[in-house]
């Protein structure tokens, strides 16, 4: 006799836990498998079962039940490869299980609380088995709904940006994340509890931030986390944070939400501090730089850049894109007025194509109210002297630094100055080389110099100087391939005296012979 042909596997989500969020599609399956199978820690119940206990009750035909019992729950474990590592071979081992009812041709169901694809045990077994077996999912309503529906509050409204972040993650980091979002959710409570209240802290959000346990359930608290005994807090508990309540007038926006030009109630006025943070690692941020960050109110500026300032209690951070410059200068300004102190960030000097001049030309721009802020400008190692360092001194004597983005400046401008910095033998960095946006800016670059100079001059190229990543090659003006350059390089192109040591060493001489 023939074995009988595999059957599906479904993984099914049943919502945060009231029987009656079960989707309809998850209550037929759990009444007509021959398999239920579900999760459970090893001093407890399984919830997932508990949610569709009565559907198993009320089968004609019992259901085979496989609990799938977890080895351990709290992040420590004596298996040689950690906590993980046992998790691993956990999940192996339930996937060899479900998987020999499949060969035997039974249908199995296996069961997750919330949703299986997030957060979930579920979809590591469901990973195994989908090679070689049919597989079906079945979303389930979000522990993340259930939270949110439990406190009555809108989650996130018009364009806001919402982050769910696991509680595992270390105090400042958390404390980063939560500062740069609207609003968030926090998951795997438990023992992380206390380091996530402090995380909430630091981000200026504990007043805001609400605890939610057994969402939808017999038992549900709700309550501000400030109020939360951390050692009452299970794993399974959420924290949320909605965002602000911006619906107070027609743009949507409530009063306080967002700063305006007014002055302080005190004429105090602040000062807004533009801060180079220089290209790369901490350890090239100045003593001032660290100083002014660590006593300002606000940090402003593109995302990369304030994600390099520590959060920490007091400080409220201002993360926008790329292109939008004089409007983070504007916010400073008015930021300032109201008595704030304040941090634009910039890479590497503020004052080399960084923010600095933008922040100034927003305040030339700006209402007579705005134009008596102080602009005080924290100087930075600027990308094209560290570029120059690791070459060796390739910037030794008189050069240029030329940024060949012409999203400011029309193409005639850049090749103008391309030809008159090489008839004037200057040694030459370029700053934007060349983006997406932006493929063909170094190629014609490359043809206007090749048309000014000879093809043996030296060229050195740095990549993501002071990182992890960085890397220096040297070759020559002839030789460069514009494909090997993008936005992560700084390229020097040597005056005629520069010159190659025998270990590769790039420099030019202070002399001119």
């Amino acid at each position: 006799m023939s074995a009988p042909a595999p059957a599906a596997l479904h993984v099914v989500g049943l919502g945060p836990g009231d029987p009656d969020l079960l989707t309809l599609k998850a209550a037929r399956l759990v009444e007509s498998a021959d398999v239920v199978a579900y999760h459970r820690g090893p001093k407890r119940s399984s919830i997932a079962r508990s949610i569709v206990a009565e559907l198993l009750a009320e089968r004609a035909v019992p259901a085979v039940e496989e609990e799938l019992v977890y080895p351990v729950t709290t992040g420590e474990a004596a298996h040689p490869r950690g906590y993980h590592g046992a998790l691993a071979d956990f999940y192996l081992d339930c996937a060899a299980r479900l998987g020999a009812h499949l060969r035997a041709g039974r249908t199995v169901v296996l069961l997750a609380e919330g949703d299986p694809f997030f957060y979930g045990s579920s979809m590591y077994v469901h990973d195994l088995l989908a090679e070689e077996f049919e597989t079906h999912r079945v979303p389930g309503v979000t522990s993340v709904s259930g939270a949110t529906a439990a406190i009555g509050s809108g989650l996130c409204r018009h364009e806001d940006v919402l982050t769910v972040l696991p509680g595992t993650l270390p105090v400042p980091e958390l404390a980063r994340r939560l500062a740069d979002t609207d609003a968030a959710v926090i998951m795997k409570l438990g023992r992380t509890f206390a380091n996530v209240r402090e995380a909430l802290r630091q981000a200026n959000l504990l007043e805001r931030a609400v605890y939610v346990e057994r969402a939808s359930r017999d038992g549900e608290r709700v309550l501000p986390v400030a109020d939360v005994d951390p050692e009452t807090v299970p794993y399974m508990a959420l924290v949320v944070v909605p965002g602000l309540d911006r619906r107070a007038d027609a743009a949507g926006r409530a009063e306080g939400s967002a700063p305006t030009p007014s002055t302080s109630p005190s004429g105090a006025v602040g000062t807004v501090h533009v801060v180079g943070l220089g290209p790369g690692p901490d350890r090239w941020l100045s003593p001032e730089a660290t100083e002014v960050l660590g006593r300002v109110a606000h940090v402003i500026g593109y995302a990369p850049y304030v994600e390099r300032v520590p959060q920490r209690p007091g400080l409220t951070r201002h993360a926008s894109g790329n292109t939008v410059e004089v409007d983070r200068g504007a916010l400073a300004l008015r930021l300032a007025a109201d008595g704030e102190d304040v941090a634009v960030v910039s890479g590497g000097d503020a004052g080399v194509f960084g923010m600095a001049s933008a922040v100034f030309e927003a305040r030339e721009n700006a209402d007579a109210g705005l134009r008596h802020v102080t602009v005080h400008v924290v100087p930075g190692i600027t990308a094209a002297h560290a570029a120059s360092a690791l070459a060796g001194a390739a910037l030794g004597a008189d050069h240029a630094l030329i940024s060949l983005s012409d999203r400011l400046k029309p193409w005639d401008v850049i090749d103008a100055r391309l030809r008159a910095c090489a008839q004037a033998d200057l040694a030459m960095a370029f700053y934007n080389p060349r983006s997406a946006s932006r493929p063909h800016q170094f190629g014609d670059a490359l043809t206007v110099l090749r048309e000014e100079l000879p093809h043996d001059r030296v060229v050195a190229v740095a990549r993501h100087v002071g990182r992890d990543a960085e890397e220096l090659r040297t070759t020559t003006l002839g030789e460069v391939d514009p494909e090997t350059i993008d936005m992560g390089c700084l390229v020097i192109v040597g005056a005629s005296s520069t010159r190659v040591t025998e270990n590769g060493r790039v420099w030019t001489p202070r002399f001119v012979s």
